[in-house]
């Protein structure tokens, strides 16, 4: 019988070529933690490579465990690699690893998995999997798609902005792209017209933003639903009222600790399933762009299955 297969999808170029650097020790420890295993290393030379190397990957993995292993898909490099490794494995019941190697990763944080790409390798050698929640995204999407999952924060309004220039950005500045960004969109940003619909009630409103979280936490560390839960079956609604932009950029800083939710500008809702429609509105989610709006956005629970630390519910 063949032993496991662990297949490992990098982009070399992320974290400004940091995945290249720690590549043959993130070798090292999965090969040292499960000695059994055949380790395939993909060097992907395109987004669409990995995205297609990930699906194959999943698609070739047996059903049931070798030497006490299933076969399982690893992703390394930033939040676009694990956006592209969640939507490989969601629903087939296939384990997922995460190495980070990026500027951001901000769904590996939400998620419990440690920052060192090398200690992350040894949470997936360990072999200690919890089944998560994913986000649902429904729409006309920017990849042509009509459906995508999301790990992290689906983003509309002056976060959504925030995070396409950010990736429009002819020029790098690492964790700190994102705080230019918001600090350059907001000089001229207005309040947006939002129609929204949670849990089948409707609601038109103005906001600066209006956050669904499944994993709580976007732009380089903001916790943008300071409590959220990624096994509760629920959606975490962060929605932030018409303010000027002298209080939004003092809530700014106070995202990264979770105190701003304490604002009377700041409201927050759980619910299922959400409906968001408005005028000018684009959605982004885990760094990615999702298309125009509308969107329907559903949580699914139990959707992946996640190596983790061993014995640590994925909770922040």
């Amino acid at each position: 019988m063949q032993p496991p297969t662990l297949t490992l999808v990098v982009n070399p170029t992320a974290g400004r070529g940091k995945a290249v650097r720690v590549l043959p020790s993130v070798v090292q420890e999965l090969l040292k933690g499960v000695p059994s295993a055949r380790l395939n290393v993909v060097r992907a030379t395109s987004y669409e490579e990995a995205r297609m190397r990930g699906l194959a990957a999943v698609e070739a993995a047996r059903p049931t465990p070798v030497d006490g292993r299933h076969d399982c898909l690893i992703v390394m490099g930033g939040d676009g690699m694990m956006h592209l490794g969640l939507n490989a494995a969601a629903g087939s019941g296939v384990p997922l690893g995460l190495i980070p190697s990026g500027t951001g990763n901000d769904f590996c944080r939400g998620v419990g998995v440690p920052a060192s790409a090398v200690a992350a390798a040894k949470v997936v050698a360990d072999g200690h999997t919890q089944a998560i929640d994913l986000t649902r995204v429904s729409g006309e999407l920017a990849d042509g798609s009509t459906q995508r999952y999301v790990g992290s924060v689906v983003s509309t309004g002056y976060d959504a902005r925030v995070n396409r220039r950010t990736n429009a950005m002819s020029f790098t500045l690492g964790s700190l792209g994102y705080a230019y960004s918001a600090l350059a969109e907001l000089a001229r940003f207005e309040p947006l017209r939002y129609r929204i619909t949670m849990d089948g009630v409707p609601r038109t409103q103005t906001a600066m933003l209006i956050a669904v979280a499944n994993a709580g936490l976007f732009g380089g560390g903001m916790r943008i639903a300071p409590d959220y839960s990624v096994t509760d079956g629920l959606l975490d609604i962060t929605i932030i009222h018409p303010v000027s932009r002298m209080t939004l950029l003092r809530l700014l800083p106070a995202m990264f600790s979770g105190a701003f939710a304490s604002d009377p500008a700041v409201e927050r809702v759980r619910a299922p399933h959400v409906t968001v429609d408005g005028d000018e509105l684009y959605g982004m989610a885990d760094g990615e762009a999702l298309g125009p709006v509308p969107l329907l956005l559903e949580a699914v629970p139990r959707a992946l299955t996640l190596y983790v630390p061993h014995a640590v519910a994925v909770r922040p």
